[in-house]
């Protein structure tokens, strides 16, 4: 098949939606002619190759961090998207599109495929439905909610990665029809040598806990920080990997706090750098107040980690109290804080989940993923090709 991609973030722009759909891409490209269709900024070049991908990057002149969009960026890439992807059209027949994230690439690729007769699949990440952090969610606005309940329902199929996901397709946005449920994949990470403990400037017998995403609202980073101080064990450590806008808010907290020597703030690092990142930990922690699917949980279950985070999200779907560390309900830091504190105390009990999560994470390598997006691209373009033919 020929498969357009389009996704207003494509690595090294964005966050866990763009890097899946990048390793999606990759694992598709070893048997089919993929192409991407995604924003240029800080200095990115328009046109690139990487692994068998063609990457077609158009301008939004307004982006001015890696991690993170901002509204101006986003509206930008709908006119300069079209365009280009009018543009790739003329040049060559695509047989699907994978529309990823309704807003804001939903309407690039729906008029794409409305005009150029090619059915299009949309993926829908979750903070792209709701994210609970922002005012600015679609769910709250009425005026953002009938375009994209519009496009729910215009695309020849819809996949969401998690029961969450698909739960606020039909609650939030009254769209009653079947959607494709597939888990996201990561690619599986290579094995880490030497000692990133020593790297990091901690201690081999340390307790080190690590936390990965961008440094915003969503994620509530600073209640790391608070229970790194509140949890009475002198040896803990916090690794964060990432940046964003609450990195120096994350720093004046540790600075109050008493434990800035403890916190390590590695800011946005390459995937060999976060994969040694990881080797160096005990557990895997996470404040976020909601994740559509939650691909940091995998990448740390794939070095035998623990998990400790929030009960709001994709990730209820994988990660149970218990088998895979603790699920806590949203916002009870103390709790959270006593999950910690166990998991640091009990090292049989970190051995056996991390044991656990090694075996559970076989089910969520990019291959599977791949498959079964396979399977869909498929089985859309047979669709379209009978009622042509009719």
């Amino acid at each position: 098949m020929k498969i357009l991609f389009c996704n207003y973030e494509y690595p090294p722009l964005g966050g866990g939606g763009g890097v899946v759909m990048a390793a999606l891409a990759r694992e598709l490209a070893r048997r089919h002619e993929v192409t991407v269709l995604t924003s240029q900024a800080l200095g990115l070049a328009s046109a690139d190759t990487e692994g068998g991908v063609r990457i077609i990057r158009v301008p939004v002149f307004f982006r001015r961090q890696l991690a993170v969009a901002n509204m101006p960026s986003m509206i930008a890439f709908l006119p300069s998207g079209t365009l280009k992807g009018l543009g790739l059209m003329r040049s060559g027949r695509f047989d699907v599109i994978n529309t990823h994230f309704v807003v804001p690439s939903g309407p690039v690729g729906q008029f794409l495929s409305r005009v150029n007769g090619i059915p299009n699949v949309l993926s829908v990440h979750g903070g792209d439905l709701y994210d609970p952090s922002k005012q600015s969610s679609p769910h709250r606005h009425a005026w953002l909610r009938a375009p994209i309940r519009y496009m729910l329902n215009a695309a020849d199929e819809v996949v969401g990665q998690s029961r969450d996901t698909v739960r606020h397709v039909a609650e939030i946005y009254g769209v009653q029809r079947p959607i494709d449920l597939i888990p996201l994949g990561i690619k599986r990470p290579p094995a880490v040598a030497g000692a990133p403990r020593e790297e990091l400037g901690i201690a081999p017998d340390a307790f080190v806990m690590v936390t990965i995403g961008r440094l915003v609202a969503r994620k509530s980073t600073l209640q790391l920080v608070h229970a790194l101080a509140s949890c009475g064990r002198a040896d803990t450590h916090l690794v964060v990997v990432g940046d964003g806008p609450d990195t120096a808010a994350l720093q004046n907290a540790a600075a109050a706090a008493g434990v800035a020597e403890r916190v390590h703030l590695l800011g946005h690092v390459s995937d060999a750098q976060k994969y040694r990142a990881l080797a160096a930990a005990d557990i895997f922690v996470s404040t976020s107040q909601h994740e559509g699917f939650g691909l940091v949980f995998l990448e740390a279950m794939a070095f035998g980690l623990p998990v400790v985070c929030y009960d709001r999200g994709g990730q209820t779907d994988f990660l149970k109290s218990r088998e895979t560390g603790h699920v806590i309900k949203l916002n009870d830091l103390a709790d959270f804080t006593r999950a910690l504190v166990e998991l640091h105390d009990q090292p049989d009990v970190r051995r056996d989940i991390g044991r656990h999560n090694l075996q559970r994470v076989e089910a969520f390598f990019i291959d599977r993923c791949a498959g079964r997006y396979e399977g869909v691209f498929a089985a859309v373009c047979e669709r379209r090709r009978r009622r042509v033919a009719n």
